[in-house]
Formats: structure tokens, C-alpha cells, sequence
């Protein structure tokens, strides 16, 4: 810097936040990766935790006094290397992972659940994804690294608008210049090449950056042709280089640095050139000022920090306290907190200083992805930092600034991702709630936590539950819902079934069996007295032999009485007639384990998902082989199968080959196709098991041991998945069971009754839809239902080869209305507020509009009594010559209390004067009771109405006039 001219920012300060502002009780976790592990928007705070695959979501400022809640986004199946928020939308974050994928995530505001799933999901790319940087100016476009490759997608569209060409090495940094047009990376190779994509796929410049090929950042200063780069030189030192593409074959000036292991994390700000430098496993942040003349780096300060530095990020220059002088703000990860650290210059007076805030990018897109790609240059909106404030003398600036700068609803590329991220499920908005505790039942004891990974764990129809026990003999309680409350401290009656129970099954159509599968490979039907069980049974009502292993799960048919299937260990799945207690039917062409098995919403078909990594689907009466096949889940973990979409699609749980959760959508005609979509939800030991209501073509899913039950509406054709709220419990629970639609309270618009099995009590969920005009019955939630529990047919006659369709009932409770049929609602007319109008009037405008209106006198705008008392005799006179003298008197004296009652100038009451106004004559009552203030030309008004009246020879009375 020349030494006649002094640096504005030569005075900044740098203020570590006090203790109360910092983020604490985190569990941060940094990975082997070249990101900073934390990025920051205007709202939010994304940074890595030490779960693999998981992010931490905080706001970015706290409301109140409330504490920010952290919470957690599983994001990935494996460790996320980088993250970037878009420049022109808050709310969507870009993550990359390990396991080579790209996930775009829509992220709720404060308050809301986040996503289970992402938007969309870019790749799988070969090798794991290193880097990631939106584009400033266009919307929609994305840079990413994967080992040697460099990418530029067009995020919308799924695809990827060009491939740079292949560097030396491991990709380090790829970071795009202000105006969008090159791309800037730093490799292991030790060079630092310029692209600029949209001319070839090639570098046009290339450099030596650094001796050596340690971790090496890159960053585009303010001036369109300066890079900062940062790294080790051949003693493994830190270093710091400034470029100059006109002259790329040296650098500008170096600047050389301590020795440390650790990656030197490079925060560089444009607008104002302040250069931040961060080594990770260090507790000191330096700061420089990158300068276009020599010296290109001056010293500014240095802030030491409390604790390790494991990760650092810029926050965004339109949400600094401007009026504050704070030119910089810098987010501190370490293991335990996130630390803000402020830096200020210090100014006397409290204004905007212009010469410290330049004109800053806003949150507008100059264009979009196809407009970019074409060639356009178009730089994105600048907007001055003061529009976002709420100044004292303009208090209303705050919302048409933020309205202009938004973004929302002025992009086409913006809106071409929200609909992306869309559409969106009318159930978006459920709310689970746990029942008063009144409806609970409470001190179950000695509970089977063990049950097969096939068995949901406990069943429960419309008025008992039954529920394994872990003591021996393989014993099952049979708990009445109508009878909630606290069990008995003594030992409950059971069923003795003399062998450990691997699944149970109620009857649909008969209330009162309970089937039970055993490891002896029996399956014992048992029959509940309709008073409940009171005593110990010991003898089942029958006994169904045949399988030779012991049995996996059981699955009554949906429409005919006294069927039942059952899969076993030896891998045959067996059709019963429960009326001839004899086995019918015999499915074979399984090699391994049978997960799960399902009959069609018809009853004609039954689909297996197996762990030799197949589907099928059977048609039992037509063959003892599967009709189709297809692949299944690639984990060999456990899956369920259930029929989807009024049985045209087959929706299967299970894992991927690297454990993460996933759903799969087939359809139902053409397995052998693969599945129609594949959603990756999150890494849990458990199989979700899924609970559909086919009414509203809603899923919920849980497994044993979680405690976040996920709701998702499903579709046939694209998106197929539409997520909605899901029920967060604060301890896990053992089983979760969707009970029959008519226990739904349908007046509270509760679409779905589940029971919530934990450690020690069983608690319904209710699930509700918020609606405004819940006195009417929601049509659109409730279509008519299946009656469920009457059979269509026989065993006999459906073993015979027919086939029946259900009744439908309607669940409209007597005495509503569907609200297909309401009324419409006049739609409320809305006023804007009178400071709107008023704030954009010139002052002779409001006289205009408070004064009376054109064709009044003069007397009338100028608020004096007399002139008023003189217009009234004028308008009097002519009409009744001298007889209301005595009338004229009264209203004289009225004038003279009001007029020292209430001061009354052009239509505003004085403050002062509001208290005794409340003590006037009646004749001001009425005006009172109307809260319309009065001036002198409405009381002339009055009197001019009150003349005609008393010249048409009717009575008028002062409180009437007045």
C-alpha cells in the first residue's frame, strides 16, 4: 500500500462472542476431505457432526431468548466431504459424500422437521465427491469435484452441462470468478489451472501454485483477474500466493507462514478484500487485506480463539449488523461449540458508512442455466447492505427491501427448483400426537424385545392387542383396549403356546382368534373369550402342522374367511383352510430367507421379497411358482413388502449394499424391470416397517428401536414420494401398529390411529390433518372405506377360483356436512394498513384528504366554532326565520360543552384531551361509540342534516345532531 494512503479497515477489531451467543452442547466432527465442514447462510448453519453422513442445522440468529435448538439431517450413507448453500435461495443446501453422490435438500424454516429425503440426487460419480460451489450469477448451476473430474450441472434438469477435462490428480478446489464466467481449481499436481466451460472443455491457463501437493484452497478476489491460493511449499510451510491471470506465469506477491500439519482454510470476502486465514487443528484466525497494488497482502489482525479450530465459514455480508460497523463475521467450529467472531471498525458515529459497505451481490439470478450455458454474462443483482436494515427514520424500508431482494418469484430457474422439490402432498402438514394419558396402558411387564426381525413385534385389531412375553413357554398377553389404565403388579393371564413365538396375527373377520407361529414350525389358532382372557390358556383351539422349520410370519387373506398364509425356514410358503384345518396350497421357488410376504389388495396374488435379493409375485391358484420376479434390495439385512396404489405398485423396504434404508417402488405387472424409484432415507440397524392406508395412499414407516416414524404419500406415477410431517418420539419404541380406519375420530379430521408399543405401556397416536372448517366432514380425507372386517367370500369358494370385490362404507358422521358441499366463505376484504398510504402522500395530499372534501366553504376547513355556529344560522335562517332561535340556543350550548370537552382539529383528537372526552355530553355518545373523531365540518355536516329535518317540521334532539 502506498504510504499516503491509509487503510480504511487499518483499526478492525476482531471480538470472539461472548460465551451466551455461542452454539454449544455440538458434537462436531471433521472428516479427511478438502471442505471447511460448516457454510452459512442468512438463515441457517449446516455443519458436520461426528456421525457419519449426518449435518447439524441451526439458525443462523436466535429468537428471543430461546436457546437454538440443533437439530440433526441425515444426509448421506457415508462421510460428507463438502456442503454450499445457494447464493439466491436460504434454504437449499447441496451436500456431498463418500458415497459418491450429490444430494440437493430443501431445509424448512426454524421450528419445522427437516427432510428425510433430498430433492434430488446427483451421480453416483466413481470416486467420492470432494468439492462443491454454486454459481453466483446463474441459478441452478453447480460445480463438482470427484477425484480427477471437475463437473458443471444443470441442477433442474439432472444433468450435467459439460466435463471438464481430467487433471493430474486429486482435485482440491474449484471455485467459480464474481462475474460466473471462468472456474478456478487447485490440484494435488501442484497446479492451479483457469477454465472457462462454456468455450472448452480444457484449461486456458495453467500455473505451478505450490512446491508442495498438500491440501491446497483456492478463491477469486473483488478484481475480475486476482486469485488468492493457499498452501505448503516445500518445507511444509503454510503459504499464501496472490495471481494475476494477465500475468499467470508468477505470482504477485507470497506470502510465507508458520509450519503446521493442517489444512489452511482460506475465507476471502470481495467486496471488501478482507482475507481471513484459518489452519485447521490451530486456535488463531489471521486477517490480511488483499490489495490490487503493492503490497497485495497487508496485515490487519489477529484473534486468538478459546479452542481448536475444526472448521470455519464466512457469513454472508447481507446479514452483518451494518449499522454496527461489523465488516466481518466469522463462524468458529471447534469439537464442543460454534464460535462467532465479529469484526468491527470502529466509526463515533452510528450510521451507514458507504465507504466500508460497497454495493453487495443479492439474492436475484442474472439468469439461468440454459441463458448461461448460451453465453450470457449477466451479472446478478447488487443491492446495498442499508436496504436490509430497518432504519430509524425509515421503519418501513425493511419490507419492500426484502420483498425485492428475496429472489422468490422472480426467477424462472428458481421456480423451475421449487416445482423440482415439488408438488407437494395435502398431508404435508400431519400432526402425530400422542393420546391423554387416560387411553394409555401402563406397568407392562416382562415384554419379548427379541422378536424376528419378520414379525412387527405384537398385533392388535379394533379391541385387544396381544403381546409376546419374554418368559418361557413362549407366552402371549392378551391386552383390552377398552380398558385402559395401570395393569396389576401380579402376573397377567397368557396364552401358553409351549414354544417361543416368532409371529401372531389377528383374524380380520373374527375378532376373537389370534393365530400364533411358533419355532416348533406349528401355528396355534387360539380363541379370546369376548369378556378378554381371565385365566391361563394351555389348549388352542386348533393346530396346523406341515412346515418342517420353524415359522416366519403369517398373513391372513384379505377377503376370504378362514385362509391363511404362512412362510417359513424351509423356505415354502403354505395357503391354510382354517375351516378344514388342512393345508391347501404350496408356494415354492424361494433359495433363501423369506422376509416378508403380502396378499394384493384383490386377494388373487401374494408377493415374497427373499433374501437371495429377488421379488416375486405368485398367483397361488394358478401354480406353485412365481408369476414374476424381479431384483430386490441389495441388503441382505431384512425387507417388507406391501401391496401400494390399489395394487399397482409393490413398495419394499430394506438396505442398500452400503446399509442405508431405503424404499423401492415396483410396479406390480413388470418386476423384472427394476424398481420405478428408489428413495435412500437414512443408516439404522433396523428394517422399517411399513403400515399403509390405502383410503389416503399413505405410508407410515418405523423400526424397532426408533423413534421417528416417517410419512410418506406415495404415488403412481412421477414424484411417486411425497413427504409429510413426520412423529418424533423422545424414547424408542418396540412396535408400531396402524389400527382400522373406523377407530379414526373423524370430526377432528384424525385420517390415522396407530399403537405405540413401549418399554413399559402401550400409548394410541393419532394422526390429524389441521383444518379451518372441521364442522364439516372432510370429503377429500376420507373417502369411503373398505369394510374390512366382513369376509367376501369363503376359503372354499375362493379356492374354487372366485373372486369377490368389498363393501364401501362412508365414515360421514350423522349430522355433517361434506365440505364439498359448504357454503363459500365470502372472501374477507383486505384493507391495507392507513401508514401504507399515508407513507407514500405528500403532506398537502393528507390536508386534502382529512379537509373536507371540494364545494365546501372555507369557514369549514379552518375548525373554528364560530365560523361553524354562523353556518348553521345561514342554513337555518332561510328555512325557519325566527322560531329556532330558542332551538339554535340549545345546540349553541351544546357546542360550548363540546368544544371544552374534546379539541377538535381537522379530524385529530389531541391526546391530552382524550381522557376528559370520555366525560362529555351524551350528544357526543354516539360519536364515541363509533370512534370516528369529529371535526367541524362533520358536526356542520350533522347541523346542515338536522336544518332540513327541522324544516320539514319534525323533531330533532341535540345527542342526534351531535
Amino acid at each position: 500500500m502506498s504510504r499516503f494512503k491509509v487503510s480504511k479497515f487499518r483499526h478492525t477489531e476482531a471480538r470472539p462472542s461472548r460465551r451466551e451467543a455461542w452454539i454449544s452442547d455440538i458434537r462436531a466432527g471433521t472428516t479427511a476431505s478438502c471442505g471447511n465442514h460448516i457454510k452459512s447462510s442468512c438463515h441457517l448453519i449446516a455443519f458436520n457432526s461426528d456421525r457419519p453422513g449426518v449435518l447439524g442445522i441451526v439458525p443462523l440468529e436466535s429468537q428471543g431468548e430461546d436457546k437454538r435448538q440443533v437439530t440433526y439431517l441425515g444426509c448421506h450413507s457415508d462421510l460428507v466431504t463438502d456442503l454450499d448453500f445457494s447464493p439466491f435461495d436460504d434454504f437449499l443446501l447441496a451436500t456431498g459424500s463418500a458415497d459418491r453422490t450429490v444430494k440437493l435438500w430443501r431445509l424448512p424454516a426454524s421450528g419445522q422437521a427437516l427432510p428425510s429425503v433430498p430433492g434430488l440426487v446427483l451421480g453416483p460419480e466413481p470416486v467420492q465427491v470432494e468439492v462443491l460451489h454454486f454459481h453466483p450469477t446463474a441459478d441452478g448451476v453447480l460445480a463438482s469435484a470427484a477425484g480427477m473430474a471437475v463437473k458443471v450441472w444443470d441442477v433442474a434438469k439432472h444433468q450435467a452441462l459439460t466435463e471438464l477435462a481430467a487433471h493430474g490428480d486429486l482435485v482440491q478446489a474449484a471455485v467459480w470468478s464474481r462475474d460466473g464466467a471462468l472456474l478456478g481449481t487447485i490440484c494435488k499436481d501442484k497446479q492451479l489451472r483457469i477454465f472457462d466451460p462454456r468455450t472448452k472443455p480444457g484449461a486456458s491457463q495453467s500455473t505451478e501454485a505450490h512446491k508442495n501437493g498438500k491440501d491446497g484452497r483456492l478463491a477469486w478476489t473483488g478484481i475480475q483477474e486476482h486469485l488468492v491460493s493457499t498452501g505448503f511449499n516445500q518445507m511444509r510451510e503454510h503459504e499464501v500466493k496472490v495471481w494475476d491471470t494477465r500475468h499467470f506465469s508468477s505470482a504477485l506477491a507470497s506470502l510465507t507462514l508458520d509450519t503446521s500439519p493442517g489444512s489452511l482454510m482460506l475465507l476471502l470476502d470481495p467486496d471488501s478484500g478482507l482475507l481471513i486465514l484459518a489452519g485447521k487443528g490451530e486456535s488463531r484466525l489471521s486477517c490480511y487485506e488483499v490489495l490490487p497494488q503493492q503490497p497485495a497482502l497487508s496485515p490487519v489482525t489477529q484473534c486468538l480463539l478459546e479452542s481448536v479450530l475444526r472448521g470455519a465459514a464466512l457469513v454472508p455480508r447481507r446479514a452483518l449488523a451494518i449499522m454496527n460497523c461489523e465488516v466481518l463475521r466469522v463462524l468458529q467450529l471447534s469439537n464442543t461449540a460454534i464460535v462467532p467472531v465479529s469484526y468491527h471498525v470502529p466509526r463515533k458515529a452510528v450510521e451507514f458508512h458507504e465507504d466500508l459497505f460497497p454495493d453487495t451481490a443479492g439474492c436475484v439470478p442474472a439468469s439461468d442455466p440454459h441463458a448461461w450455458w448460451a453465453g450470457s454474462n449477466q451479472q446478478e443483482g447488487f443491492s446495498s447492505p442499508l436496504s436490509s436494515l430497518a432504519s430509524p427514520s425509515t421503519p418501513s424500508s425493511l419490507g419492500p427491501s426484502l420483498s425485492s431482494t428475496s429472489g422468490i418469484g422472480t426467477s424462472p430457474s428458481q421456480r423451475s427448483l421449487q416445482s423440482l422439490l415439488g408438488p407437494s402432498s395435502k398431508f404435508r402438514h400431519a400432526q402425530g400426537t400422542v393420546l391423554h394419558r387416560d387411553s394409555h396402558i401402563t406397568n407392562l411387564k416382562g415384554l419379548n424385545l427379541t422378536t424376528p426381525g419378520e414379525s412387527d413385534g405384537f398385533c392388535a385389531n379394533r379391541l385387544r392387542v396381544a403381546v409376546p412375553l419374554l418368559s418361557s413357554g413362549g407366552q402371549v398377553a392378551v391386552l383390552e383396549l377398552q380398558k385402559p389404565g395401570r395393569l396389576p403388579d401380579t402376573a397377567l393371564p397368557t396364552l401358553q403356546n409351549g414354544a417361543a413365538v416368532t409371529d401372531l396375527a389377528w383374524d380380520p373377520f373374527d375378532p376373537y382368534r389370534l393365530a400364533v407361529g411358533g419355532e416348533d414350525a406349528r401355528i396355534r389358532l387360539w380363541r379370546v373369550p369376548p369378556e378378554g382372557l381371565q385365566e391361563v390358556l394351555t389348549t388352542p383351539e386348533a393346530v396346523l402342522t406341515g412346515h418342517t422349520e420353524k415359522i416366519y410370519s403369517l398373513r391372513f387373506h384379505p377377503l376370504a374367511a378362514d385362509l391363511l398364509a404362512s412362510s417359513s425356514y424351509d423356505l415354502t410358503i403354505r395357503i391354510w383352510d382354517l375351516q378344514a384345518r388342512a393345508e391347501q396350497l404350496r408356494l415354492q421357488g424361494h433359495r433363501d430367507q423369506i422376509f416378508s410376504l403380502a396378499w394384493s389388495p384383490s386377494g388373487q396374488h401374494l408377493a415374497t421379497v427373499c433374501k437371495d435379493g429377488y421379488l416375486r409375485v405368485y398367483e397361488p391358484r394358478g401354480g406353485p411358482e412365481p408369476l414374476q420376479e424381479g431384483p430386490g434390495p441389495e441388503g441382505a439385512r431384512g425387507a417388507r413388502v406391501v401391496w401400494v396404489c390399489d395394487g399397482q405398485c409393490l413398495l419394499v423396504s430394506g438396505f442398500d449394499s452400503r446399509s442405508e434404508r431405503q424404499l423401492l417402488l415396483y410396479p406390480a405387472e413388470a418386476l423384472a424391470g427394476g424398481p420405478l424409484a428408489v428413495l435412500g432415507l437414512d443408516v439404522a440397524p433396523s428394517t422399517l416397517l411399513p403400515s399403509y392406508d390405502p383410503d389416503t395412499s399413505l405410508v407410515l414407516l418405523t423400526g424397532k428401536g426408533d423413534t421417528r416414524v416417517f410419512l410418506y404419500e406415495l404415488l403412481p406415477e412421477a414424484p411417486f414420494f411425497l413427504e409429510c410431517n413426520s412423529f418424533t418420539s423422545t424414547d424408542p419404541h418396540k412396535g408400531f401398529i396402524l389400527l382400522p380406519k373406523t377407530e379414526c375420530d373423524v370430526r377432528e379430521v384424525e385420517f390415522a390411529r396407530c399403537l405405540r408399543l413401549r418399554q413399559t405401556s402401550l400409548e394410541p397416536v393419532a394422526f390429524r390433518l389441521p383444518r379451518v372448517r372441521k364442522e364439516f366432514f372432510q370429503d377429500d380425507v376420507f373417502p369411503d372405506t373398505t369394510v374390512s372386517w366382513e369376509p367376501v367370500l369363503s376359503a372354499k369358494a375362493w379356492l374354487g377360483g372366485a373372486n369377490g370385490q368389498p363393501r364401501l362404507i362412508s365414515l360421514q358422521p350423522p349430522g355433517m356436512s361434506p365440505v364439498s358441499q359448504a357454503p363459500r366463505e365470502a372472501p374477507a376484504r383486505r384493507v391495507p394498513s392507513s401508514a401504507i398510504y399515508l407513507e407514500e402522500k405528500s403532506d398537502q395530499q393528507k390536508k386534502e384528504e382529512v379537509g373536507p372534501g371540494e364545494g365546501w366553504p372555507m369557514w369549514a376547513c379552518t375548525g373554528s366554532w364560530l365560523h361553524l355556529v354562523i353556518a348553521f344560522s345561514s342554513l337555518v335562517q332561510p328555512r325557519l326565520g325566527h322560531e329556532p332561535v330558542s332551538h339554535f340556543s340549545r345546540f349553541g350550548s351544546s357546542l360550548g360543552r363540546s368544544s371544552r370537552a374534546l379539541k377538535l382539529t381537522h379530524g385529530v383528537q389531541d391526546a391530552g384531551s382524550q381522557g376528559r372526552a370520555e366525560e362529555a355530553s351524551s350528544g357526543l355518545a354516539q360519536s364515541k361509540q363509533s370512534q370516528v373523531p369529529l371535526g367541524p365540518w362533520h358536526i356542520f355536516e350533522r347541523l346542515r342534516q338536522c336544518a332540513e329535518t327541522a324544516a320539514l317540521g319534525l323533531q330533532c334532539c341535540e345527542s342526534a345532531c351531535l
